[in-house]
């Protein structure tokens, strides 16, 4: 007897919860007509920097059947990494890693639960036509977790869910399973610009558009050249990442500890002073961030952010 959409759906956000996800949304697979324009003005604009890998596979970035033939349905998963404490340093002007790169990279955790996922899905459903990605292939997360109903794209373009903001990571699901859906939710920014105006920046160019180019993510990671002089005094000691935006943001209050151990900050970080991160050694960076995210930008691209940073201290009071 066939399981009917209603029930497939439920047993999919079981799933989910079993495997300590902590929200799932289910959205159908389709094109995505109105982000093809914006996408491709904001590309047109330049605003993806450096970022030349935007560029490729536009089709695929907004026809998931592209991805995967005859999908049907985008199971969207949110993963909580905010931490239970924020790694406290004597230093009066500390250098600051975005609070995802406390612990183990998220890539690590989040790609063996989703094979665990799309395991039991076959398991309950039979043979299906598949795939997971988590920043692994040319997919919208944030646009179809809006679509699932987990949250609202906020004002600075970060995906936030009423019942713990949004410190989380974002994965999916794209299969040719047939679903019930769920419908999105409403925008609760409202008139509020604290993110706008807290950004040192002004990378959020106007609500809901981020000029990827002068984030200071993109500066620390995403960037492989040397930071360019104009943002002398604004980078505000960040040297990976940069969480500006989601800490004044108010939905953020509803914040709650991550309850995955990989995702705690690392031990040995709290101890660190600037200097040495100023000294920081090949093998001691290894030993630290050989399984975090930090490993992306080397040793060699931390060591420019932070003789960056110690050169030009922040213009504004901290």
């Amino acid at each position: 007897m066939e399981i009917r959409l209603q029930q497939r759906s439920a047993l999919v956000k079981e799933i989910a919860q079993n495997l300590a996800f902590d929200f799932c949304g289910i959205s159908k697979a389709g094109f995505l007509e109105e982000e093809a324009p914006r996408l491709e003005d904001w590309l047109k604009k330049n605003m993806h920097g450096k970022m030349g890998y935007m560029e490729n596979h536009f089709d695929k970035r907004l026809d998931p059947s592209l991805l995967v033939p005859g999908a049907k349905s985008v199971i969207s998963v949110l993963l909580n990494y905010y931490p239970e404490k924020q790694i406290e340093s004597t230093e009066p002007a500390p250098y600051k890693l975005s609070k995802y790169a406390y612990g183990i990279d998220y890539h690590y955790v989040i790609k063996e639960k989703l094979a665990e996922f799309l395991f039991r899905l076959e398991e309950k459903f039979g043979k299906i036509e598949g795939r997971y990605f988590v920043d692994s292939a040319p997919v919208m997360d944030k646009v179809w977790a809006k679509k699932g109903g987990l949250g609202w794209v906020g004002k600075h373009t970060n995906l936030i869910n009423r019942n713990i903001g949004s410190f989380f990571f974002i994965a999916e699901i794209i299969s040719d399973l047939d679903l019930e859906v769920d419908g999105p939710i409403a925008d609760y920014c409202g008139t509020c610009t604290r993110c706008i105006d807290a950004c040192p920046t002004d990378a959020i160019t106007a609500p809901y558009v981020v000029d990827g180019s002068k984030c200071i993510s993109y500066l620390t990671i995403e960037l492989k050249e040397e930071i360019p002089d104009d943002f002398k005094g604004k980078m505000e000691n960040w040297i990976f990442g940069c969480d500006i935006c989601q800490d004044v943001c108010p939905w953020n209050r509803f914040s709650k500890p991550t309850h995955v151990d990989q995702f705690k900050p690392i031990k040995e970080l709290e101890a660190l002073t600037n200097k040495d991160w100023e000294n920081l050694s090949d093998k001691m960076f290894k030993k630290l961030f050989g399984k975090s995210a930090v490993s992306r930008t080397k040793l060699k691209g931390l060591a420019r952010n932070i003789k960056f940073v110690s050169a030009n201290p922040p213009n504004r009071i901290l």
